[in-house]
């Protein structure tokens, strides 16, 4: 039985767990799925943006994704960036007969490329970069190439998206652990205290935690600490 690689790439797109490798793993995964389910494709490489809010082509499957992309990032102009903006497909048939992005052909034909093929990336109506093609031959890219590029493109989307929220989850889940922790510090050194005065009572122990604080201009949570670790702290009296 033939397989079907639409299916296959999407089927590992699908399955891929983003709490089990990197960012930048999860987005390399996705370029080597789409060179493999799109074979006139040399080269893939994903734009989006970097920690200083530039375009950049962080992950490729061929180091001259990013060389050939700089030439539109510094110009402002290429495929890359209008399929990213105008979220729609942008394909080039033939960089040897003029562009519309003369900075880009001219670097793309200097690297062998001949034509290329930009997918956007779009979750929830936001475009949030392009998924970029490129061929060492002209008019490489056929109809059936972009319609699969496409849904190769929503579904790296989905998986982008999902990162994000999953991080951001993950350091909201990081805050939250941390403030418990910090929690259950301050009740240990309360109950440390009351242990060593029966007659004080939880709210006053915190009381006492947090004037020692507010006295020494520390933390309430280094106060705490300092008594679970049997450390010195002075109670006196406001």
């Amino acid at each position: 039985m033939t397989s079907d690689p639409r299916s296959e790439a999407l089927a590992a797109l699908t399955q891929f767990l983003v709490t089990d490798t990197s960012v930048g793993d999860t987005l390399l995964r996705i370029a080597e799925i789409t060179i493999n389910a799109i074979p006139a494709a040399d080269v893939a490489g994903i734009t989006m943006l970097d920690d200083s809010g530039q375009p950049t082509t962080g992950v490729y499957t061929d180091a001259l994704s990013p060389d050939v992309d700089a030439a539109q990032y510094s110009s402002g102009r290429g495929p890359c960036l209008d399929a990213w903006h105008t979220r729609s497909v942008v394909r080039i048939k033939d960089l040897a007969t003029g562009t519309e992005y003369p900075e880009f052909s001219a670097a793309a034909r200097e690297h062998g490329v001949c034509s290329t093929l930009s997918l956007p990336l779009v979750a929830v109506d936001r475009g949030i970069g392009a998924l970029n093609l490129y061929a060492r031959r002209p008019d490489a890219f056929s109809e059936d190439d972009e319609a699969l590029g496409l849904d190769l493109a929503a579904a790296a989307a989905v998986v982008l998206a999902n990162i994000s929220a999953y991080w951001t989850a993950f350091e909201l889940g990081q805050n939250l652990n941390k403030a418990m922790e910090t929690r259950a510090g301050i009740e240990q050194a309360k109950g440390m205290l009351m242990a060593q005065a029966p007659e004080l009572s939880p709210d006053g122990a915190f009381d006492l935690l947090r004037r020692a604080s507010q006295r020494e201009n520390v933390k309430l949570r280094d106060i705490a600490e300092r008594i679970r670790n049997r450390k010195p702290v002075a109670f006196e009296d406001d």
